[in-house]
């Protein structure tokens, strides 16, 4: 299906040594911030305190929000959870207080709000489990690059998997700077939005690489250079990538604007890792291809001689 066919082929080689530069700074700036000054994690990873409470009737959540402030509680994670009524709250660690005593705390100051509050329950999140978790994170990370570079390889030819594999941890970097560059709270729904967005982006890597591929063993783009033929890849798959891209985003961009502090930031590392899933397949991966030499030998096999002309 095509919302509108471009009849002409765009030249984005013709331009891809600026992006490239633009990409490399971009890439740098990134990893400088998650050097320096680090991912700001969550209670996920960090420990911390998460009680559910229920009311009555729907409570507002700033009031709540700086109650837990008022007791010294800096960043307070505060939700809806399952319905309008429970609330979520996140606590961060606190030294020289233990879970029940956080409890106790916030239940005075919330009773002070509403005395029909109800505690449904109290969990404490140790710094050990959360720092498994993020290992466990890395190494997922990890394991699915791996299997992207092996799959790419195994389907088209090892130049593929390379570049894509580039554009891809291009992709995870810049999301993950962002975060760090400015500070928002790293959770686990986000590490999921992370993972997610490799997928994503190896998907839309495929594609155009599953059509330059189809582009050399084309007869129509025989006499055609490597460049032309990239130029056609990329053009000839833009209204897929717009129905595709454009449809996730509508979703995306919905849990955005409604979806509340609850996938606020998830919704956000998918929303950037979607806007640089299109430009790395175009102007990363893509590319890479060109520098590394790719030639119609390299996915063409050449006809084997028969007859008389085969004989030396």
């Amino acid at each position: 299906m095509e919302f509108f066919r471009i009849r002409r082929d765009i030249p984005f080689m013709r331009y891809a040594l600026i992006f490239n530069v633009i990409s490399l700074i971009t890439f740098i700036v990134a990893v400088g911030s998650l050097a320096t000054r680090g991912l700001h994690l969550g209670v996920d990873f960090t420990g911390g305190t998460v009680l559910e409470v229920t009311y009555k009737q729907a409570p507002e959540l700033d009031p709540i929000r700086e109650r837990m402030a008022k007791l010294g509680f800096s960043e307070p994670a505060v939700q809806n959870f399952g319905s309008s009524r429970d609330v979520l709250i996140r606590l961060p660690l606190k030294e020289g207080l233990t879970s029940a005593k956080v409890s106790e705390m916030v239940m005075g100051e919330l009773k002070a709000l509403d005395p029909n509050v109800q505690l449904q329950r109290v969990e404490f999140v140790g710094p050990q489990v959360g720092r498994e978790l993020l290992e466990n994170g890395a190494l997922a990370l990890l394991f699915v690059s791996l299997g992207i570079v092996l799959y790419l390889w195994l389907r088209f030819e090892w130049k593929f998997g390379v570049s894509a594999i580039i554009a891809n941890l291009h992709d995870v970097v810049i999301i993950l700077g962002f975060f760090s560059l400015f500070q928002w709270e790293f959770s686990l729904p986000v590490l999921a939005a992370v993972l997610a967005i490799l997928g994503y982006s190896v998907n839309e890597s495929v594609v155009v690489m599953d059509r330059v591929r189809e582009n050399f063993r084309s007869r129509k783009l025989r006499g055609a250079s490597v460049t032309q033929i990239i130029d056609n890849a990329i053009t000839s798959t833009m209204s897929r990538t717009v129905i595709t891209h454009g449809s996730t985003q509508l979703m995306v961009t919905s849990m955005l604007i409604f979806g509340g502090e609850t996938l606020h930031y998830f919704a956000l590392a998918l929303t950037i890792g979607i806007c640089f899933g299109i430009y790395s397949s175009i102007f990363v991966g893509s590319p890479l291809l060109m520098w590394l030499g790719l030639s119609r030998e390299d996915l063409v096999k050449p006809e084997k001689k028969t007859g008389p002309e085969a004989v030396v």
